[in-house]
């Protein structure tokens, strides 16, 4: 066997272990962009490095066939989602309860559907995010919160919004550990699209 066939038997290998349940992937996992407008994120210390990891996580996901979808919290007041997220979304249901739960409720029937595991990013971490993140968790999913790609007004909002999401169950990550996640295995044609995205300088 030649180093080729060693990396091609490797990366066979990598394919056909069975992973943890603990661990997302590509196909039982959707990706949850919750209310990244363009009237409040202005006011999220860093946001834009904010919205520099949700837009790699969407990258990320769209090459690797992870359905995404994201939401707009009283577009009316709040404006739309920021357009450098919103050009890379096709589905963004409107909503008024500060909870995604019934948005999800309906892309379970479309996008998401057959997924039990959410991604979740955007804004504010102690309204919108943890409200969605609670109510998902009851509903039986299994939810992840990608801690670099959140954010509130407040430092202290944010963080006991996630030690509390922590605390009911959802798993916190970051944008770059989840990305390696889903991709799961180096030596393919996404890994290199993949690893050109990691690379990426961050803004600022």
């Amino acid at each position: 066997m030649n180093a080729n066939e060693r990396v091609d038997s490797a990366s066979d290998d990598a394919e056909t272990l069975d992973r943890s349940p603990l661990l997302m992937s590509r196909h039982d996992t959707g990706l949850l962009v919750i209310d990244v407008q363009e009237k409040l994120i202005p006011l999220i210390p860093g946001y834009q490095r904010i919205i520099w990891n949700i837009g790699r996580l969407l990258d990320a996901a769209a090459m690797m066939g992870v359905p995404a979808a994201g939401t707009e919290q009283y577009p009316k007041g709040l404006g739309p989602l920021v357009p450098e997220l919103r050009t890379r979304l096709a589905h963004v249901p409107q909503k008024l309860a500060f909870s995604c739960a019934g948005c999800v409720e309906h892309l379970q029937q479309g996008i998401f559907a057959g997924r039990d595991k959410l991604l979740v990013c955007g804004i504010e971490t102690h309204v919108c995010v943890q409200q969605t993140v609670i109510d998902l968790l009851s509903m039986g999913l299994a939810v992840y919160v990608a801690v670099d790609a959140v954010g509130a007004r407040y430092a202290i909002d944010n963080d006991v919004a996630l030690k509390r999401m922590d605390a009911a169950g959802a798993v916190l990550t970051t944008t770059e550990s989840a990305i390696f996640e889903i991709c799961q295995t180096a030596g393919t044609a996404e890994f290199k699209q993949v690893s050109q995205l990691i690379r990426q300088p961050p803004p600022g």
